[in-house]
């Protein structure tokens, strides 16, 4: 496939053409820019104490109390349940922001993923219950202070797996974070 651009720019070039060569000028460029030497590593990035901060755990916390914290921050702000839908807000204060004062992306997952368990085990026959198989966010816009306002409805809701999409918005309406949850469905097992 060639489009016309292209073939005004580079006469006889494919897109895959035009794309390598793209490709090589961008890597001759950036072999030519002196190279940061403040690298974070991965390990280092994970060691962030403030990536958890807003949800006030202890140093040591269990996978537990890590579940329950979530849920208790999210507890107090649920809004509506309709017959398709589950709404929630949450604030954007210092227990959600990140360093640099916007919420923080984790902070949306975690009301995304929270409203999206929620709307899945409410569909549920007694003896089941939801439990996340996936979760993605696009974080679209930054919210410095008010409230968001998360709602969640179906895209698919079969019989083992769920699927549900949450919107996040500010308190003027404006988009600030997508995201899709896929849910697996299973037979609760009894409490040992």
């Amino acid at each position: 496939m060639i489009h016309a651009h292209t073939q005004e720019l580079f006469p006889g070039m494919t897109i895959n053409g035009c794309y390598q060569f793209r490709l090589t000028r961008a890597m001759l460029e950036k072999a030519a820019q002196p190279q940061p030497t403040d690298i974070v590593t991965p390990e280092e990035a994970i060691k962030d104490p403030y990536v958890l901060e807003f949800l006030d755990l202890k140093d040591e916390y269990s996978e537990g109390d890590l579940e329950e914290a979530l849920i208790q921050r999210l507890a107090d702000f649920l809004l509506e349940l309709g017959d398709d839908f589950v709404r929630a807000r949450m604030p954007v204060d210092a227990r959600t922001v990140q360093p640099a004062g916007l919420l923080h992306g984790g902070a949306s997952v975690v009301l995304a993923e929270t409203l999206g368990s929620l709307a899945a085990t409410l569909c549920q026959e007694p003896g089941f219950h939801a439990v996340g198989l996936e979760i993605n966010a696009n974080h679209l816009r930054g919210v410095r202070s008010g409230w968001v306002h998360g709602e969640c409805r179906p895209v698919h809701t079969g019989r083992t797996t769920h699927v549900w999409q949450i919107e996040i918005r500010d308190d003027a309406g404006r988009l600030a974070c997508t995201s899709r949850i896929t849910l697996a469905i299973v037979a609760q097992r009894p409490k040992e």
